[in-house]
């Protein structure tokens, strides 16, 4: 199941040049980024693909929306892309690393350390302070390093709202802690259509990521909370239970765990979270995962097992249970075992996508996947692209593609992927 139609000769050729003139997720001066003809369409027995046509980097998609980034401007498209009627000038936007389409037409974006709204399709747009959950104004740390502000709203997956009560909700993590320097780990919500954005859960200051240099009252996270992590996975809806999961990585510190899943539930009439830990473990474990999806009640997720603290070989695999059995891996199913890393997954339609964790994987683009919600499963190697780690899949948009980031090691920017699952 690993056979596909490569990209065209002139698309290969195409890619190593404009891949040999990125550096750090930039474009040297004058080179175009690498995208690709509309024509340009691999396919395999499972799924066509394709890279995203010229133009703005395509951050996040929503029906026929799209929002992109590039040439310090911001961009809507209301084609999926074919064009951008709407921009606005916005000289940071290469430090774009969020954004999110809302039901209503606003778009939230970030760059590493301010959040924005804009409400009229990117004519105007305006920066949101987030609040704590004391209601006072959340800020962000003043960086020792200029350079190395952090990464405070950067996320993972792809999806990020969901109907609740009646009412949207945005609720993400930020994944962190890897580029840019040290910042605290925090679940974000708002249930206005970002018009406020607030804190619904901050974990406790982990002393392996601090600013180097900094004293003890310059600790990042919150002090009053001994649960640490190193970023956020994976943050999720389960309407059967009107409750929120959240699952977390990295590794242990000695005796200190930093994955977890958490379980939140959201009081509208007090604006107010209660949250508990559901399991604390190993990084050897299912539990160090991510990829976080509910169907018909049913929990999923995809495991990226890579310690050395537990029984060989790793614990890894694709995993369904019912939530009430999260903490009794005998109550577990595993779907599908890639053998590999995987921490990013999508289920909409009955399609299950998963992708491989590129630097832990002998694939240099890998992808798995079932049409048929368990039933079958597939893998395939695009290795025209290069080694590169699938994230942030988005639901597909109103022509049935998925929207995926390709990340250089596993979160450096590189090229967008689309993919559209066949009948």
């Amino acid at each position: 199941m690993n056979k596909t139609i490569p990209l065209p000769r002139v698309q290969r050729s195409r890619f190593l040049r404009i891949a040999m003139a990125v550096v750090g997720g930039l474009l040297l001066p004058g080179m175009e980024r690498l995208n690709a003809a509309p024509e340009d369409v691999g396919s395999n027995d499972h799924f066509l693909y394709r890279l995203a046509p010229e133009g703005p980097y395509i951050d996040s998609q929503r029906l026929n929306k799209a929002f992109g980034f590039g040439d310090g401007k911001v961009f809507l498209s209301e084609d999926n892309g074919k064009s951008w009627p709407h921009s606005a000038a916005f000289p940071n936007a290469d430090n774009i690393t969020f954004s999110c389409i809302l039901k209503s037409g606003n778009i939230v974006f970030a760059t590493r350390t301010k959040l924005y709204l804009s409400t009229d399709n990117l004519k105007t747009h305006r920066q949101i302070i987030v609040k704590d959950t004391d209601g006072s104004d959340y800020l962000p740390h003043t960086p020792l390093n200029p350079d190395r502000p952090g990464w405070y709203f950067h996320p993972l997956d792809g999806i990020h709202t969901w109907e609740v009560n009646g009412s949207e909700m945005l609720v993400w993590g930020n994944y962190c802690n890897v580029l840019g320097g040290a910042v605290p780990n925090n679940i974000y919500y708002s249930t206005d259509q970002g018009q406020t954005v607030k804190i619904a859960y901050s974990f406790g200051p982990n002393p392996q990521f601090q600013q180097k240099g900094a004293g003890d009252a310059d600790l990042l996270g919150n002090p009053d909370n001994p649960i640490v992590c190193r970023h956020i996975h994976s943050v999720a809806y389960n309407p059967a239970e009107n409750a929120f999961y959240a699952c977390t990585g990295d590794h242990d510190r000695g005796s200190v765990h930093e994955c977890h899943w958490l379980r939140g539930t959201y009081d509208a009439a007090s604006d107010a979270w209660d949250w508990e830990v559901v399991v604390s473990s190993n990084s050897n474990s299912r539990y160090k995962s991510g990829g976080i999806n509910f169907v018909d009640g049913q929990l999923y997720w995809a495991a990226d097992a890579n310690g050395t603290n537990g029984t060989m070989p790793h614990d890894r695999g694709l995993f369904r249970c019912d939530p009430a059995d999260l903490a009794n891996p005998k109550k577990h199913t595993m779907l599908f075992n890639p053998q590999y890393e995987s921490a990013n997954m999508i289920i909409e339609d009955g399609v299950i996508l998963s992708a491989h964790y590129a630097p832990a994987s002998p694939y240099h683009t890998g992808f798995i996947i079932s049409l048929d919600m368990g039933k079958t499963w597939a893998q395939y190697d695009l290795k025209d692209f290069g080694k590169r780690s699938p994230v942030r899949f988005h639901k597909k948009n109103s022509e049935g593609w998925f929207r995926v980031d390709l990340r250089k090691g596993w979160i450096e920017r590189g090229e967008v992927l689309f993919i559209k699952p066949k009948p």
